[in-house]
């Protein structure tokens, strides 16, 4: 199992002590120092070898030993820590040798075809704190403590923020002062193999963030790593002239240069093979693609979107069942188009239209304002012909990240984030997010009408689970049908999908979904955007006979504000608006159903 390319590099564990392998290209001298040799600078001297590559194997070395590298540069001095440590003291202190493949026992978990997956995106540090002190962050230990609940909810998959070591104890996650340790203060790289071995014994994929559009900022060694630079840049790691730019600093990596790609491609592949995650969420790759993110149409990156080919072409060739997703932001249907057909070979792409374009819809106080065209073109938006090709939400940890732009909820009814109306059109928007084609994602707490605006201080309010218990089984069903986990509306997942009905004075949508080889068996989705309950509402449809309500968003067991209406089992009659049939149903306001025959 042990990939050479990252084997080689770092604090390198044998049976007899420990091999240090480091790159410093413009370096004279290298030592290794630590608690192995009583930290003396200058007893381990490395040799160099071709490439600008140092090594020394230390007998005297062994595992749980900490280190550090001192590098000789035009009469410089350099302390730095490794940037293939495995683990850290924390991002300023020192690098630990882990044995990386310690009892290492394959799970043979395969993730969920793309059709039938459901993510839940979390944050570590806030997700769970049960136990901890006050100030303290939640761990990947205490995160593991939830995935009983996760199981129970229905979530298939789980989307981390990223986890290598940063500053600090509270942070996102987005940056890295030390990409191949996991962050101390979550539990360290032994936290995370329980946190996976634990989801995949509950059937549970965990995707990891990555980030590989820039490093850093701070407490970033890699910063002129050797003493070498241009234009006061950050030398070997980075680019040194205008590229470097990101909206983080000057810290964008040197795609240029094979050893930093390796670089990036050996952490990539830590993840997939040693600590067994199920796919990476690359943060924005538009960084990695275009020298200017913001303009679409400018120059490409070259250098930036072979990297991102020749590793994605890696990882499907080794792991194929791996999951890749690019937060792109851009809209663009290259990003997931297959490699061979010259596109990047992610499978699927976060982007910015739904979420934005569904809140509006939904913060509409005015009825008569909305347009359900909008709507509708969300339905049909897709990359390269495949509807499984993007992801869809209302909430991420972007959407609910600061005062101006806040959960659902508290955006809907400003205030009142536990009142009527911020009930019945956020779980409308589920309703519409988990029978919309593409991949449905929920963030953290969104299952039990969290309001208040993430951040990495507030961790998640569990007491809210028992009260808004109504909700969280309002979403707990829509997960289980979106996945037709027993059988009923297996159109969720199918890629076909048509618009029965759209009225715009009465602000109701119907669609169905279905696969395509089962057409005569559709989920028929109704959503009423108005105010107004609607009763004895007809529309047209192409299949007679009986057909029964498997979700109604107005049940009084979801909320005593939804009890509205109360519908089991409707008939078909008569075609209207050109269909050979017609069904009349009751839906309630600010809901929907979903129908099955």
């Amino acid at each position: 199992m042990k990939d050479e390319k990252y084997a080689g590099m770092g604090a390198i564990l044998g049976p007899n002590g420990v091999t240090f392998r480091v790159w410093a290209p413009n370096a004279e001298k290298v030592f290794v120092y630590g608690s192995f040799n009583d930290w003396n600078d200058a007893e381990d001297e490395m040799e160099h070898e071709e490439n600008g590559f140092w090594s020394i194997h230390c007998a005297a070395a062994s595992e749980g030993d900490e280190y550090k590298f001192i590098i000789h540069h035009s009469g410089n001095t350099l302390h730095r820590n490794d940037p293939y440590a495995l683990k850290m003291t924390n991002s300023v202190g020192n690098g630990i040798v882990y044995d990386l493949w310690k009892d290492f026992n394959d799970h043979e978990f395969m993730p969920p075809s793309l059709n039938e997956m459901v993510i839940y995106e979390l944050h570590i540090g806030t997700f769970n704190r049960e136990g901890k002190e006050e100030g303290q962050v939640g761990d990947l230990y205490t995160a593991a403590q939830k995935l009983d609940y996760l199981k129970d909810l229905g979530i298939n998959t789980v989307e981390i923020m990223p986890v290598a070591e940063f500053p600090g104890d509270h942070s996102w996650g987005y940056n890295p002062a030390n990409p191949f340790s996991v962050e101390e203060a979550y539990g360290g790289p032994d936290a995370l193999k329980h946190f996976i071995f634990e989801a995949h014994m509950r059937g549970i994929a965990v995707i990891l963030d990555v980030v590989y559009n820039h490093l850093g900022p701070s407490d970033l060694a890699l910063w002129q790593f050797d003493g070498w630079e241009e234009n006061g840049m950050g030398g070997i790691y980075f680019y040194n002239d205008d590229r470097a730019s990101t909206p983080w600093g000057d810290t964008r990596p040197d795609f240029g240069r094979s050893e930093v790609r390796n670089y990036l491609r050996d952490n990539a592949m830590l993840w997939l093979e040693a600590f067994q995650c199920d796919g990476l969420r690359f943060d924005a790759t538009a960084i990695i693609r275009l020298v200017n993110m913001e303009d679409q149409n400018g120059p490409i990156l070259e250098e930036g979107v072979e990297f991102l080919k020749s590793l994605n072409h890696e990882i499907k060739e080794k792991f194929p069942h791996k999951v890749l997703i690019a937060e792109d932001l851009k809209s663009d249907a290259t990003v997931t188009e297959k490699l061979e057909n010259g596109g990047l070979g992610f499978d699927c792409q976060w982007g910015v239209g739904f979420s934005h374009i569904l809140r509006d819809v939904l913060k509409i106080s005015n009825d008569e304002d909305r347009n359900l065209q909008t709507v509708e073109n969300l339905l049909f938006s897709k990359f390269n012909n495949d509807i499984y090709q993007k992801v869809i939400y209302t909430e991420s940890h972007d959407e609910v990240a600061n005062l101006d732009s806040k959960r659902l909820p508290e955006e809907i009814q400003p205030g009142d984030a536990e009142g009527e109306y911020a009930k019945k059109k956020s779980t409308l928007g589920a309703l519409i997010v988990f029978t919309a084609p593409g991949i449905p994602m929920i963030f953290q707490g969104q299952e039990f009408l969290t309001f208040e605006h993430f951040d990495d201080s507030n961790p998640v309010d569990w007491g809210r689970l028992e009260h808004f218990g109504g909700i969280v089984n309002l979403y707990r069903d829509l997960i289980n049908l979106r996945k037709s986990s027993e059988g009923f509306a297996r159109g969720l997942n199918g890629q076909g999908i048509e618009v029965l009905h759209r009225d715009e004075e009465g602000s109701v949508l119907v669609f169905t979904r279905f696969h395509y080889d089962d057409v005569d068996n559709p989920a028929i989705v109704v959503i009423n955007f108005s105010v107004e309950s609607k009763y004895n509402y007809q529309f047209g449809i192409d299949q007679g006979g009986s057909w029964n309500v498997i979700f109604n968003s107005g049940w009084a067991g979801y909320d005593q504000v939804f009890a509205e209406v109360e519908v089991s089992e409707v008939h078909a009659s008569d075609g209207i608006n050109g269909k050979q049939h017609a069904l009349s149903v009751d839906i309630p306001s600010y809901g929907g159903l979903i129908l099955t025959r």
